[in-house]
């Protein structure tokens, strides 16, 4: 077993290793980034490959790297910071890494008084990583179908033009029977009818009227060898958006039934403007430790809603909390925004921030910020989202 002090800072963090006989193997200092995580992760993993063989000593039980241990199999324990400052007066000792030392020194002797951090549950562990790999997914999709519609504008834009969304599977089959404006303008009323129906369309006839009079008017299109190269070139972009788009419905059904299984999930499900994507995402990035967040103010740091007060002399600036956990970020964001379209009293706080002068962004992530503590109370109590309860309790403490 191998004892890690970690000497916890807000941009950096001294690190010392400690086997289970005392010796001192390793020191070294990492800064509080994403490569620095990495690079404590590597170089504790060159004394030995399996995580679960090391326990880390860290004097919060909070924050990213916290998270980051916890996410990749390391054994944590909080340990509280005022024990480590009475030994650190006792020693007299005033060394580099003296409080990283004394750590792994506590979890050599008094291992069985610290407080083990528990990572997420199995349940929450498989939820978080459908919801991310399937934001993985959505993103390249995105990106495929950007390029699908610049790829149409070159040479055939009215195509963007016959259907209410070009991702809808109607849409790009269309584009695969008629892959450019001439096959497509060759269509009859009777052709199009008959591919509507087969793709069950509600009202094929009056959608092929509408899309025949579109198809002859006098369009831009390209001309026959950009027509024709252009063409190829939409085969080779369907053919990886049509499957992907496929994968993304199949991670949506999959994320529901593990969401809905959970017992937390009429919580996130009651919250407005959530819906199908968004509710597990934030379950999944939320977790269901009751024990892991000390109150509301840990989660607005750890999912970067809170702003940083940068102070120098007499310029205060507030700014964008830039470490956080972005998964756990883009799903309250995403959120806020659905409220601020649905919910009043989140659309009124919305606009209030914009006329402050705040940016679209900082407005939704204020409102963010806002539900961060509602979810709080809710998740703590276990009590689903009552709107006339939260208006009720403003009311009180506006009075």
């Amino acid at each position: 077993m191998y004892f890690v002090g970690i000497d916890w800072a807000d941009t950096k963090h001294d690190i010392l290793v400690m086997s289970g006989d005392g010796r001192e193997l390793d020191n070294f200092t990492i800064q509080h980034s994403q490569d620095g995580f990495e690079t404590l992760e590597t170089k504790l993993l060159k004394h030995d490959d399996n995580p679960e063989n090391f326990c880390c000593l860290i004097e919060t039980k909070h924050g990213l790297l916290t998270q980051y241990l916890l996410e990749n199999n390391f054994t944590v324990y909080s340990v509280n910071p005022k024990l480590v400052d009475a030994r650190r007066k006792a020693s007299g000792a005033k060394t580099d890494f003296i409080d990283a030392k004394i750590l792994a020194n506590m979890g050599r002797s008094e291992l069985h008084d610290l407080h083990k951090l528990e990572p997420d549950s199995e349940h929450i562990q498989e939820l978080k990583v459908l919801t991310r790999d399937q934001d993985a997914l959505i993103q390249e999709s995105t990106r495929l179908t950007n390029r699908l519609i610049s790829t149409l504008k070159e040479y055939y834009p009215v195509a963007l033009e016959l259907f209410s969304k070009i991702t809808l599977p109607i849409s790009l089959a269309f584009l695969r029977k008629y892959p450019t404006p001439k096959q497509a303008r060759k269509a009859s009323r009777d052709d199009i009818y008959k591919f509507l129906k087969k793709q069950n369309h509600p009202n094929p006839l009056s959608k092929a009227n509408e899309i025949f009079t579109k198809l002859q008017r006098r369009n831009l299109e390209g001309n026959r060898a950009i027509c024709s190269a252009k063409s190829k070139f939409l085969f080779t972009i369907l053919d990886q958006l049509e499957p992907l788009l496929e994968h993304i419905k199949e991670y949506d059904r999959e994320i529901e039934k593990l969401f809905k299984s959970h017992s937390d999930s009429k919580l996130f499900e009651s919250l407005p403007g959530a819906g199908k994507r968004i509710a597990p995402r934030l379950l999944a990035e939320w977790g269901d430790d009751r024990s892991r967040y000390a109150d509301a103010s840990v989660v607005q740091a750890l999912a970067g809603t809170s702003p940083v007060l940068h102070q120098s002399g007499k310029m205060r600036i507030v700014k964008r909390r830039h470490s956080c956990i972005k998964p756990f970020r883009n799903a309250l964001h995403q959120f806020a925004l659905q409220t601020a379209r649905w919910v009043p009293w989140a659309r009124d706080y919305y606009l209030r921030k914009r006329k402050e002068g705040k940016q679209h962004h900082e407005a939704a992530r204020a409102l963010a910020n806002i539900w961060v503590r509602i979810l709080y109370a809710m998740w703590l109590n276990k009590e689903p989202y009552n709107e006339n309860k939260f208006l009720k309790a403003r009311e009180k403490h506006a009075a």
